[in-house]
């Protein structure tokens, strides 16, 4: 979660997390010299353990999991980071295990459910309160105020909580909101005149769909002159959008957001920070473990979902931010299950499709995996293209992927036609969130 956007203000960089005693933060919130465990997470010793009594509840309901207790064994007590440091991960089919027996219930209002992923495997569920937490991010992060018209992009409705979590979060901020919903390649024209007449000054969505937005507004040369914030959560940043916005919406700036369904909302940023560099909640609390992997525990006694070194697969670093705040940041580096194995070996599909997105003329990339029986049997570059594409682009891209990636020239050697390169009219998206992922993974009987 990359690009050529630069701040009004401010260095847009990020380093190593290692306060000095002059930079304002206190020398308590700081680990002392040699404790690699208290750096290893995002709040010291001092801010995270009195509040540790929600991991201890965690714990408590993981344990009355049958399925799950045995791997608490010796895990009676969670009192300091190093207690925490030392349970055992949390990864989505254990969650998933646990949230069945638990059945969590608000104490207050509804109870959400809602599924997550999707895109690369089979859906997990997750639970919320009616406001999804949302006060704890408006008290940190505040794009959104009273005069702004926010076009929710976010799709509604298939069991997918990135809308009504950004409808909770408008609420706060009492701003007038269009609740977009889905809408159709043919309808997009309409829409652009009709948030441009509206005098549209901020717009959320994920990545893969704001994108289509501001492609068909440049292409079609429709501006957007009172648009001044891009909401954005669900995907990593592209550099694209920078490139799109800055001919559609000259004035508007990103402002990002980080998490997932069963965490909720991690972290925040702002134009004057990185795309990948986050601003995590109090109540969350980030540990970097092996492979620099990310775990999230949960510090809110509101929290459904019992989030104890619950991994995403997203792989992580403490830094701290250029924009100024000397606090424990996180950057995101990616996800570490965007390798496949095709046929025995190791195929980096974001290599692929980074090698494929640096093309003329290529405007986005997919890598779509076949498989058969477990199998491999295809693996297949998706292509969308802009007039600048020239007419040789699949076959010659084939041909470069095919004699420079170790993985496809000898996992193909046989049978070289099974893996192809291809321009389409539209990727392979999820109907339920309207992501595109980099990668889809299709099985055939």
């Amino acid at each position: 979660m990359t690009e050529s956007f630069s701040p009004p203000s401010g260095d847009d960089t990020a380093v190593p997390f290692s306060p000095s005693p002059d930079d304002g933060t206190a020398a308590s919130s700081s680990p002392s010299p040699g404790d690699d465990t208290a750096a290893s997470f995002s709040l010291s010793p001092e801010a995270a353990e009195p509040r540790l009594g929600v991991s201890r509840r965690s714990l408590e309901r993981l344990r009355s999991v049958p399925e799950l207790a045995p791997r608490y064994a010796g895990h009676e007590k969670v009192l300091t980071l190093g207690d925490v440091a030392a349970l055992p991960v949390l990864v989505k089919d254990d969650l998933n295990v646990a949230l069945a027996h638990l059945s969590p219930k608000a104490e207050r209002g509804a109870t959400w459910i809602f599924q997550s992923g999707g895109s690369t495997g089979a859906p997990k569920v997750g639970h919320a309160p009616t406001g999804f937490y949302m006060e704890g991010v408006y008290e940190q992060w505040r794009p959104l105020e009273r005069d702004d018209v926010f076009v929710n992009g976010w799709g509604a409705g298939r069991m997918w909580g990135a809308h009504f979590l950004a409808a909770a979060f408008a609420d706060l901020s009492g701003c007038d909101v269009i609740a977009l919903g889905s809408v159709g390649r043919e309808e997009y024209g309409d829409w652009l005149a009709f948030f441009a007449a509206r005098g549209v000054t901020a717009f959320g969505g994920t990545p893969s769909v704001l994108r289509l937005w501001f492609a068909h507004a440049r292409t079609a040369g429709i501006r957007l002159p009172a648009l001044r914030k891009v909401l954005w959560l669900g995907e990593a940043w592209h550099p694209q959008l920078d490139e799109d916005m800055a001919e559609v919406a000259p004035s508007a700036r990103r402002w990002g957001m980080f998490g997932s369904t069963e965490t909720w909302v991690v972290g925040t940023n702002t134009p004057r920070c990185p795309p990948d560099v986050f601003h995590t909640l109090p109540d969350q609390l980030v540990h970097v473990g092996e492979d620099e992997l990310l775990d999230f525990t949960t510090l809110n006694p509101d929290m459904l979902n019992p989030v104890l070194r619950y991994r995403t697969g997203d792989a992580g670093r403490l830094v701290t931010c250029g924009c100024g705040r000397q606090d424990r940041a996180m950057r995101v580096l990616g996800r570490r299950d965007s390798v496949v194995q095709v046929r025995g070996l190791g195929l980096h599909v974001n290599d692929v499709v980074e090698r494929a997105e640096r093309e003329p003329g290529v405007t986005r990339a997919q890598v779509l995996v076949t498989e058969q029986r477990g199998r491999v049997s295809t693996v297949d570059v998706l292509l969308l293209t802009g007039p600048a594409a020239p007419p040789d682009l699949a076959e010659r891209l084939r041909a470069d992927l095919l004699s420079s990636t170790f993985t496809l020239s000898t996992a193909f050697q046989h049978d070289p036609g099974s893996f192809r390169v291809e321009v389409v009219d539209a990727l392979v998206g999820n109907d339920r969130t309207g992501k595109t992922a980099a990668f889809v993974v299709r099985e055939e009987p």
